[in-house]
């Protein structure tokens, strides 16, 4: 692991000098929907200023910085961390500070962790708890989202005082893991129900816990104990299914949904196809799922990789996940950072099923979607914006505040050499794991100078960082991002960015990918595994339209109802999508 500065404590503002006022000069910004020349003035953890230097006078003790040939992008969110989860009898090893550590390293500048309750553990005290272990070590700002873990009339009391009165807007349920975390269709309609009565984000971690616990068992009968049956338990259509199966319940309850970790392209194809259909529904992918997948990998090194949703054993997998979000099919970007050390996953070498789940990625999502989206020709920067930090922003209610570059916005700032290579290793990186599953990838992209409200707290691979220093955000319930769409509300449609920054012909790898879209499909095809990249817009779009296929679904025109086949065994076999011709639906909800 790198050797960088000890943690320094917090500085009172008053005494940080040139670190309290900050001016970059000569960079391009870019924002989620346009980028542009300008400079940036910082006081007091908050941006002054943005425009040209003729129109700013600069005070004196203001520490300068020249971006020449750079892009000044806000600084990226994480909305999905496990740092020092609790898991069986070990903790993950990045606790509250080593994790956000990293992720400043690598340009992220707020994380939303989770909270997960043991069963009939009280949500509040759970809540209390992640916050005594958070509020003493954190390096950057963050947020909490909160599991629901089980249910009764005590935790449905909870969750409403979390969310008036804790600063808690998104909840998270579990489809899997059965007997631990899952609930059932019964209990996720009472929490979804719930969720929307307050104006909340139902969160989820969608895999069908029923099948997963069946073919566990099925495979430790015949004798298959290593890491190879952790993805055998959990195909593709595992996750595929589940995901479907909480569309349908969310849309029920008419309940805005986020399906954290999406690691499949028949989950992504899910996903576009309901909310071309109306749904108010929001997807997210991994740094892990976007940077490799598991046929490079050695078949003895395959234990350090586990992880659920299991990271897909297809190449082909990466890109189609790249594709889902150029065309909005997804719309987030998270690490699920959950990081072991080998000896804590080799406890689990004769039992899958003891094998700790979680790998590392906070430090190198940016520099991964970077390298696999923006430097490979499938997103355009202000799209990569989009996708590592505004989307969350939005989807979370803590934009403007995070997410852009504008006056009045935190200072959260990464001046982003898009040319310049560096090659991931457990060497250098700054989690406490004694591995990196990226290990060796040389990726583009590199943040040279991080700002965490305005403290420069990363620069030239020198982190040093403030124990303690970042601050836990509220995040407010009813985001307009979101509820807008759901109360049916008009949007007010951002003009089209006037300056754009081209990577390379972007325009005609755009066309190139437009070309490669085929005709709908039903899901039941989708589900099986045989899946178009879907090419229409979307109801939930992001404001900026780079990456999707231009182009409107008249919702009164379609319907997304469901048939469902049943085996003999009375187990689903296929799910059908009725669109008959001039079929009729009810509008959104």
């Amino acid at each position: 692991m790198s050797e960088s500065p000890k943690p320094v404590k917090k500085v009172p503002i008053h005494l940080q000098s040139a670190q309290n006022r900050v001016y970059i000069r000569n960079g391009e910004i870019v924002n989620h929907d346009r980028s542009f020349k300008a400079d940036v003035y910082i006081e007091d953890g908050i941006i002054k200023f943005v425009g040209p230097a003729s129109e700013i006078t600069i005070p004196g003790g203001v520490r300068t910085i020249d971006a020449t040939g750079r892009l000044i992008l806000p600084g990226g969110i994480d909305p999905h961390t496990h740092m020092q989860r609790p898991v069986g009898d070990t903790v993950a090893v990045d606790d509250f500070y080593r994790g956000t550590k990293a992720a400043v390293a690598g340009g992220t500048t707020m994380i939303i962790d989770c909270v997960l309750p043991k069963k009939h553990e009280s949500l509040v005290e759970a809540y209390d708890k992640w916050r005594s272990w958070a509020d003493p070590k954190v390096c950057c700002d963050y947020g909490l989202h909160v599991g629901i873990t089980w249910w009764s009339k005590s935790v449905s009391e909870e969750v409403a005082i979390l969310c008036k009165e804790l600063g808690v807007n998104s909840l998270k349920m579990f489809m899997a893991d059965k007997g631990v975390y899952m609930l059932n269709d019964s209990e996720l309609l009472d929490v979804l129900e719930k969720i929307r009565s307050l104006n909340g984000v139902a969160m989820v971690h969608a895999e069908n816990g029923e099948i997963i616990a069946k073919n566990t068992k099925n495979l430790l009968a015949e004798g298959i104990r290593g890491p190879e049956g952790h993805e055998l338990s959990r195909q593709e259509e595992v996750e595929a299914e589940a995901v479907f199966r909480a569309c349908t319940l969310a849309h029920q309850m008419k309940t805005p949904l986020y399906v954290a970790g999406v690691t499949s392209k028949s989950s992504a194809e899910i996903l576009g196809r309901a909310r071309r259909s109306g749904y108010c529904v929001f997807g997210e992918t991994l740094a892990r799922s976007i940077g490799l997948s598991m046929n490079g990998v050695r078949k003895s090194e395959r234990i350090y990789f586990i992880t659920s949703p299991p990271i897909r054993m297809s190449p082909e997998t990466p890109r189609q996940l790249m594709k889902s979000l150029a065309y909005d099919d997804l719309q987030v970007t998270g690490s699920d950072n959950c990081t072991f050390n080998k000896s804590q996953k080799e406890a689990g070498s004769g039992d899958f099923t003891k094998i700790p789940n979680g790998v590392n990625g906070a430090e190198d999502r940016m520099s991964l979607m970077w390298e696999k989206g923006v430097h490979q020709g499938l997103l355009d920067p202000c799209r990569f914006v989009a996708v590592t930090s505004t989307n969350a922003a939005k989807i979370f209610n803590i934009y403007p505040q995070k997410g852009r570059i504008a006056v009045g916005s935190d200072a959260d700032l990464v001046i982003w050499n898009p040319q310049a290579t560096r090659t991931i290793s457990k060497a250098t990186h700054h989690h406490a794991s004694d591995y990196n599953i990226f290990e060796g990838m040389t990726v583009h992209g590199v943040p040279e100078c991080v700002l965490v409200r305005g403290r420069v707290s990363a620069e030239n691979g020198v982190v040093r960082v403030a124990e303690g220093f970042g601050r836990f955000i509220p995040m407010a319930v009813r985001p307009p991002f979101v509820y807008d769409i759901i109360e049916g509300k008009v949007q007010s449609t951002e003009e089209p960015p006037q300056e754009e920054y081209h990577n390379g012909g972007l325009s005609k790898k755009f066309a190139e990918l437009d070309i490669q879209i085929p005709a709908h499909e039903p899901i039941s095809a989708m589900i099986a595994g045989n899946l178009p990249m879907p090419g229409e817009g979307s109801i939930c779009s992001t404001p900026s339209n780079r990456g999707r296929v231009d182009g409107k679904r008249d919702l009164q025109e379609s319907s997304f109802s469901i048939s469902e086949e049943l085996d003999n065994s009375g187990v689903r076999s296929s799910i059908k999508v009725k669109n008959p011709p001039g079929g009729k639906s009810s509008g959104f909800w």
